[in-house]
C-alpha cells in the first residue's frame, strides 16, 4: 500500500491537528483538497458570512498552490451551504470573482444544516500540471 502524499499550506495547522486530516491528498496527477472553510489561523470562524466565503476561497486557493495549482486546474467542485437561498447573493458575486473564465469546472452545491460552526464549504478536484 502507498502512503498518501499529504499536502499542506503555510498557517492554519490549527484546524488540521484539532480535526485530524490533510488540507489535501495528492494521488498521481490529481489532487483531493478536502473542504475548506473560512477558518481564521486559530481554526476558529469568521463571523461574517461574505467575509467567511471570501476567506474559504482563499484557504482553498492557498491549498491549490501549495501543491503547484491553481483554480484553472480544478476540474470538480462541491459547496455545502447551511442557508443556500438566503447565502446565494453574497456566495455567487465571490464566487464568480474566483472561478476565471470558461471552461468552468463542474459544481455541485449541497444543503447541509451543520458544518462545525462554519456556514459555507468548499471541496475540490484538481488535475495537477506535469511541471508540478
Amino acid at each position: 500500500m502507498s502512503t498518501r502524499n499529504a499536502i499542506f499550506p503555510a498557517g492554519r495547522q490549527a484546524l488540521y491537528e484539532i480535526n485530524r486530516y490533510s488540507a489535501a491528498i495528492r494521488s498521481g496527477d490529481l489532487l483531493f483538497v478536502s473542504g475548506q472553510v473560512g477558518s481564521r489561523e486559530d481554526g476558529s470562524p469568521e463571523p461574517n458570512f461574505g467575509k467567511q466565503v471570501q476567506l474559504a476561497f482563499d484557504n482553498l486557493t492557498a491549498v491549490l498552490k501549495a501543491a503547484g495549482c491553481t483554480f484553472d486546474d480544478v476540474v470538480d467542485v462541491t459547496t455545502f451551504h447551511t442557508d443556500p437561498a438566503n447565502q446565494w447573493e453574497t456566495l455567487n458575486a465571490i464566487r464568480l470573482q474566483m472561478i476565471g473564465a470558461a471552461p468552468y469546472p463542474n459544481w455541485t452545491a449541497v444543503g447541509v444544516n451543520w458544518l462545525a460552526g462554519f456556514d459555507f464549504e468548499i471541496k475540490v478536484i484538481a488535475r495537477i500540471p506535469q511541471a508540478a
